[in-house]
Order: C-alpha cells, then sequence, then structure tokens
C-alpha cells in the first residue's frame, strides 16, 4: 500500500474518487465523461492517467466489450495511508501538533471536536 499510495498523484486520485464512488467496475468511457464534466479534461488526459494507475498496480483492468476499471485500494485504505503521510511529513509524527495547529487556525469546529472527544471516550 505504501508504495503505491506515494505514488497516486492529485490528478490519478481524481479517478480514484469515481471509482470509488462507484459499486461496480466502469467503462473507460464513463470515466471519461465523468472527469470532462468534473475537471474538463481531455480523453487523452484520462487515459494516460487511468494508464499510470493501471501500471501502478492501484487499480484493475478487466475486458468485456471494452475495458472496464475498478480500485485495487479502497478509499479508508488510502485515507488512512494519506493521514498518516501527513502527519509524519508535515508533523514529525505528532497528530498531536497536526490537532494543536488545527485548533490554533481555527479549522476546527465545535462539532468537529465534540465528535473528536466522543471517539477518545469509544476507544477507552
Amino acid at each position: 500500500m505504501d508504495q503505491i499510495a506515494e505514488k497516486i498523484s492529485d490528478s490519478e486520485l481524481e479517478v480514484m474518487k469515481i471509482l470509488w464512488e462507484s459499486k461496480d467496475a466502469l467503462p473507460v468511457t464513463e470515466i471519461r465523461t465523468q472527469l470532462r464534466a468534473r475537471k474538463g479534461w481531455e480523453a487523452t488526459t484520462v487515459k494516460t492517467l487511468i494508464s499510470r494507475l493501471h501500471s501502478k498496480g492501484a487499480i484493475a483492468q478487466e475486458k468485456r466489450n471494452v475495458f472496464y476499471y475498478r480500485p485495487l485500494i479502497s478509499e479508508d485504505a488510502y485515507s488512512d495511508w494519506a493521514a498518516n503521510d501527513m502527519v509524519n511529513r508535515l508533523f514529525r509524527g505528532s497528530a498531536g501538533k497536526l490537532i494543536a495547529t488545527l485548533v490554533r487556525s481555527k479549522g476546527l469546529q465545535e462539532e468537529d471536536l465534540a465528535e473528536l472527544k466522543s471517539m477518545f471516550r469509544e476507544e477507552d
């Protein structure tokens, strides 16, 4: 997971989001249509991103009448990895420093704090 996730670019992540939103494998035409609507990307750009993700092992390719794609990395697994990577890179591995930064910068709302408190109570 670490090797694959590190290599997923922001643009490739947009493809992954579409695949995560779908419950089934999607044909390349559907992925292109959605990315054209969301990002205005041309078919060649989307094909390149799909090709990169496939070669990295982040998505699976299945030949039917056309190629269909599905994620091999779950959104939860990627989110967990990305959060840990951010904490390690930006906060020297300290989640406490991340929380302190969010509190100081007013990035946490009251409902966020209540949710955190609830999560800590559940862990006990």
